[in-house]
């Protein structure tokens, strides 16, 4: 059993990405999932990874799609807005069966949303994305620990099934903070 560290869910689900062999991370700053992209930024060039902040959403999706493609373990995170901007780039990432995890901190309501906890993203996750007739798996934690678990878990289900995974959390679980182990 590993030692038990008190961090903010944002910050445990960067670090587990790097437990789990996570390379490469490409994202864009949006609320409430900046800690994560940040914590990347900090970590892991320290551990010999790349951290790249895209110029935009759309970007950073086709980034982690040419990571994979590569055969990277690479990841990505945003928000409800930012995702929607990502699903024609997740679409393809599908179709062309590839590995990544890709992070959605869940904002409520429409249009830019809140930072207010919600599951407003549910349907759009696991119905259907975008075009291209593709499914993804979707785990959704309920506490920073179970966060840790199912992102290091993640990238190995998308190894195996050779498809984007996505940690699907919300704005609590991303600010709070709780005794996790890794």
């Amino acid at each position: 059993m590993g030692k038990k560290v008190l961090m903010k869910g944002n910050e445990a689900i960067a670090e587990a990405a790097i437990q789990a062999g996570c390379k490469y991370f490409f994202g864009y700053p949006i609320t409430p999932q900046n800690e994560l992209p940040a914590y990347m930024a900090r970590k892991l060039p320290k551990e010999d990874g790349v951290f790249l902040q895209a110029e935009s959403e759309v970007a950073a999706s086709n980034m982690i799609y040419g990571a994979a493609g590569a055969g990277a373990r690479v990841m990505t995170s945003s928000s409800s807005p930012g995702i929607s901007l990502k699903a024609e780039g997740i679409s393809y990432i599908a179709g062309a069966e590839l590995p990544t995890v890709i992070v959605n901190i869940v904002r409520g309501g429409p249009g830019l949303g809140g930072i207010q906890p919600a599951q407003s993203d549910y349907f759009q996750a696991t119905k259907g994305m975008a075009h291209g007739d593709f499914k993804l798996v979707v785990l959704a934690p309920s506490s920073v620990q179970e966060a840790v678990d199912l992102t290091m878990e993640a990238f190995d289900i998308a190894d195996r099934y050779r498809n984007p995974v996505m940690i699907m959390g919300d704005g609590i679980i991303g600010q709070m903070m709780e005794p996790v182990e890794f």
